[in-house]
């Protein structure tokens, strides 16, 4: 199964279009992630619905942001693309009289709880701002060069 790269893929476009003063269309949004512009617009309006981005038609018209970068975060990013569940692992039901059904699904359940909750406080605290102060370093960083 191939895993689910919307997140990582949005916010890749989120922190171009907040160093960027022009729009970007969906053509140039799909070029950059090598998709279909359909793709995209489809995946942009879940941040349009929650109004993080804003687009407008015609000619010089396009995705800009629209939110304050300090209070994004990236589980708000990864819920207005409507992403998947956390974890795909999931229990078997199959014949729930089966006590050793019961112990595994009770241990899995636990420590997908646990690891799921954790995720999300991370993914939680931070903010697209920082996102963008570390890539501003690290281009900072790159344009300094060896010394």
């Amino acid at each position: 199964m191939r895993p689910d790269s919307r997140l990582s893929r949005m916010l890749h476009v989120l922190l171009h279009m907040s160093r960027r003063d022009e729009p970007f269309t969906s053509e140039q949004i799909a070029a950059m992630l090598g998709t279909n512009a359909a793709v995209v617009r489809r995946t942009m309006a879940g941040l349009r619905r929650a109004g993080y981005v804003r687009s407008e038609k015609g000619h010089g018209g396009g995705w800009t942001l629209a939110c304050d970068l300090e209070q994004v975060t990236l589980l708000d990013i990864h819920h207005a693309i409507g992403g998947p569940k956390i974890f795909a692992i999931g229990n078997d039901n199959d014949n729930p009289a089966c006590a050793v059904e019961r112990v595994v699904n009770a241990a899995l359940k636990d420590a997908l709880q646990t690891a799921e909750a954790l995720l999300i406080e991370r993914l939680g605290a931070v903010s697209l701002a920082t996102l963008a102060r570390g890539f501003d370093v690290h281009c900072t960083h790159e344009a300094s060069g060896p010394k």
